[in-house]
């Protein structure tokens, strides 16, 4: 299991590929473990200047978590989610404050707690090959890893619309999403690393980001503005049926391909997504988001539709999930405040 994370040193360097290709790169509560541990060598290494963690293989950088593994042992009763969940949290809390610089490029397939690594990264890189996405609520859970805090830094609501749609973006839609920070060219990395392991000793963030400014480049929002103008007319709206029915006024197909993504996904997951984003939005800082996040999952697991959406996409592959409640209008405000009770101890107490 130590092979799932391949360390090396390279002089000022420490950099880090995850190794499970085969799945993604998938994140599971060894390689958690396994990083708390690296980052707490490199805080005592005064030979390490910056960190940089990438994916191996050609497809993904990390696809999220093991989810069918939450699954099983969540149906059995069994501790493994809250103890995944509570240390991928505060890992990915303490990248986001972690004194050194830590670069992460997202070479490909990035999910879930793929996100938790790279968006709380000091410098978040995004390549030709970057596909960023949070589906969560396709599966009846929701966008987790802190990303009801990354998703609502930047002005209007395009972060919500990923959240609640999970559709995928590429490098300049991770950037304008607020997960990505630079685009560098997939050509230009080995450069990157090669550069990152001769800084000087005195070396730290302002060097790092210089020297990956020297190596970024622009890239175009395939997404025009007025499309990005009707997501913020519509994501604005405070519940999901004003959502769903500011998207019906609009004449736009893509109005009405956005409903379609929406009456896919779990009820319950949309208006929970939705009142955690509107909450993010107003939040002091990241512990926040992922204390609140924390509570969250706690009642998805206790809940139904996680499995129920689990078991349509990864074990029976019907994508046929049968929510419950089946439809929006059902899911009141009381059943939303359910899944905010607090079941765990807290993260940060």
């Amino acid at each position: 299991m130590q092979d799932e994370l391949l360390i090396e040193q390279q002089g000022s360097l420490l950099l880090i590929r995850l190794n499970r290709p085969q799945v993604l790169n998938s994140l599971s509560l060894n390689m958690v473990r396994l990083l708390e541990t690296v980052l707490d060598d490199v805080e005592r290494d005064a030979t390490i200047r910056a960190v940089l963690m990438i994916g191996e293989g050609e497809r993904a950088f990390c696809a999220g978590g093991d989810i069918r593994a939450l699954y099983d042992a969540g149906r059995a009763g069994e501790d493994l989610p809250e103890t995944f969940w509570r240390e991928e949290y505060c890992l990915d809390e303490r990248l986001s404050r972690f004194g050194k610089p830590v670069l992460a490029v997202m070479n490909g397939i990035t999910m879930g707690g793929g996100v938790g690594l790279a968006g709380h990264a000091s410098h978040r890189i995004v390549i030709e090959r970057t596909r960023f996405a949070m589906p969560e609520v396709g599966i009846g859970f929701f966008p987790d890893v802190g990303a009801s805090w990354l998703l609502t830094r930047k002005p209007g609501h395009f972060g919500t619309y990923l959240a609640m749609t999970g559709v995928n973006c590429g490098p300049a839609e991770t950037i304008h999403a607020g997960i990505g920070d630079y685009f560098v060219p997939e050509g230009a990395i080995e450069d990157l690393i090669e550069a990152l392991a001769v800084l000087p000793r005195d070396a730290g963030h302002r060097d790092v980001t210089a020297l990956v400014e020297s190596l970024a480049q622009n890239t175009s929002l395939a997404l025009p503005p007025e499309r990005l103008a009707l997501i913020d007319r519509a994501f604005s709206q405070e519940t999901v049926e004003g959502i769903l029915a500011a998207l019906s006024r609009e004449s736009d197909p893509f109005a009405a391909e956005t409903l379609a993504l929406l009456a896919a996904k779990s009820p319950v997951s949309l208006k929970v997504t939705l009142a955690l984003y509107r909450m993010g939005r107003n939040a002091p800082d990241l512990r926040t988001c992922l204390e609140r996040e924390f509570r969250v999952t706690g009642g998805m697991i206790a809940g139904h539709d996680f499995y129920e959406g689990v078991r349509a996409a990864i074990i029976d592959k019907d994508r046929n999930p049968r929510w419950q409640p089946g439809t929006v209008a059902e899911v009141s405000p009381d059943l939303v405040e359910t899944y905010f009770t607090v079941r765990h101890r807290p993260l940060f107490a």
